[in-house]
């Protein structure tokens, strides 16, 4: 039986006042270095972590409406952008509970619309939780989505036990695999055929493949050979500011032949 929310009035004040700020992580081509997309991230003061931020607001009954005022801040920044940062992709993330409420689809791309952003810009990125329901349900959203140019991606994969049944009943675009697989790719040889395998997997699935948690050159150097298409981590870069980020997505650009 669900716990009875314990009224956060910090957080409430919080989500009112729209003070969450958003940070945003490059996706980096792993071929060329070029950053190829953005995650936006949630930061505040009152929580350690976005993991954190989203517990509290779980134990309040937050958490879809602090889901929706993120997704809906982060589409209003990212149309917004100008220069190297106007075409860049944005990933937001779904919570199980988004994905659950009845027209939840048809509120997202309203929203997508509301701020003069294309569908085609968005990844959204769900994780196995958002499945352990009415999946058919959940996965006739994730259609509706998909039709209309978003793409949709399995964040944390790896970490789940029901990740392949997954791959095959979802319209999927994308796979995210979890940091928790690659902390010990260098030296661990199960973790390493684990991983070479689900990349060979979603390559034959027509999938893109994102690593996450990348912090060293030779994470970076096996998960080239692999084939792995994107990466994000502390070894590309942390979560930035827009300033930071314009700054950064310039400085890896393709270069001019």
């Amino acid at each position: 039986m669900p716990a009875t929310p314990v009224r956060d009035r910090a957080l409430e004040r919080t989500i009112q006042r729209d003070e969450i700020q958003l940070r945003f992580q490059p996706q980096i081509d792993i071929a060329s270095g070029v950053v190829t997309g953005v995650e936006a991230l949630a930061r505040w003061s009152g929580a350690d972590c976005a993991e954190q931020l989203f517990a509290r607001a779980e134990a309040a009954g937050l958490s879809e409406r602090l889901s929706r005022t993120l997704q809906r801040k982060a589409l209003g920044v990212a149309a917004r952008w100008t220069g190297d940062l106007a075409r860049l992709p944005l990933s937001i993330n779904l919570l199980p509970q988004d994905l659950e409420r009845v027209g939840f689809d048809r509120w997202l791309l309203a929203e997508m619309r509301d701020a003069g952003i294309a569908p085609q810009r968005i990844t959204a990125e769900i994780v196995e939780t958002s499945l352990v329901g009415d999946q058919p349900a959940v996965a006739a959203r994730l259609s509706q989505l998909r039709a209309a140019g978003v793409r949709i991606a399995i964040d944390d994969f790896g970490t789940g036990y029901s990740s392949l049944a997954y791959l095959a009943s979802l319209p999927l675009d994308a796979i995210k695999i979890d940091r928790a697989m690659i902390a010990h790719l260098i030296g661990g040889s199960r973790d390493r055929i684990i991983v070479k395998a689900m990349i060979r997997l979603a390559q034959e699935l027509g999938l893109k493949v994102v690593v996450e948690g990348v912090e060293s050159p030779d994470q970076l150097v096996l998960l080239r050979q692999w084939g792995c298409d994107a990466y994000q981590g502390f070894l590309g870069s942390k979560a930035l500011g827009e300033v930071e980020l314009a700054r950064f997505v310039a400085a890896h650009l393709p270069q001019a032949a």
